[in-house]
């Protein structure tokens, strides 16, 4: 048991006020070689528990190959937050815990309403964004400037059918902290290449996807 009583009852008042459509909580695990996977499964069905808006689904990450393939998920655990008819591109790959447990909740809220929550300004630059940007986040739990990092890139995604932001666990995908030196947390990269540390506000934040965005339509102009 995650989740004691009292975070129950709060999280119950807190989703009977804030959720207003349903939300689709699509998870990944496989019951070997994961040290995460089962405590990540076992904290997303006590929250789901709590609203009936919230709809847990639950794949394996070997044999539902079709879902696995549908949401193009690499590594496990590994959870998605989507409404009923839409992937957003919001993903978190890794336990929600800590610090993270904060970012996971408002994005629930967020899809739940289908509204980013991002200034105009934001959003119309984000809109212009017209190839692929991939943005992994690495965070740790115990970081606690991390979940800011997280939610503004999920606010992207949201925006922009191009945009994919995850969540990466630095601590359980110690293979991709060290392919991207990640040395401190909150991490983000772009597209591979791109990257920026610290949590920044949302302008800069934005500023930041978009020269990525724009340096990588340059790469793919050069390579054709």
């Amino acid at each position: 048991m995650f989740l004691d009583a009292d975070d129950r009852e709060e999280l119950r008042k807190r989703f009977e006020e804030n959720l207003v459509n349903k939300v689709r909580v699509i998870h990944f695990t496989r019951e070997l070689d994961c040290q995460y996977c089962r405590e990540t499964k076992q904290l997303l069905t006590e929250l789901s528990e709590l609203s009936d808006k919230i709809q847990l689904e639950i794949y394996n990450f070997y044999t539902d190959t079709d879902k696995v393939e549908q949401f193009k998920i690499d590594k496990v655990p590994a959870t998605v937050i989507a409404s009923e008819d839409r992937d957003y591109g919001i993903r978190y790959f890794g336990i929600p815990s800590g610090y993270e447990f904060a970012s996971f909740l408002l994005d629930i809220e967020m899809v739940s309403r289908g509204v980013s929550g991002l200034s105009q300004r934001s959003i119309e630059k984000i809109k212009e964004i017209d190839v692929p940007v991939h943005i992994q986040v690495f965070v740790t739990p115990t970081c606690p400037y991390c979940p800011s990092a997280v939610h503004l890139a999920h606010q992207l995604a949201m925006e922009n059918d191009l945009i994919t932001a995850d969540m990466v666990e630095a601590i359980e995908f110690p293979d991709l902290a060290e392919k991207y030196m990640v040395m401190g947390v909150p991490k983000v990269v772009m597209n591979d290449v791109y990257y920026f540390e610290g949590a920044l506000p949302e302008r800069h934040y934005v500023d930041k996807v978009v020269e990525a965005a724009r340096k990588t339509k340059e790469t793919l102009k050069q390579q054709n």
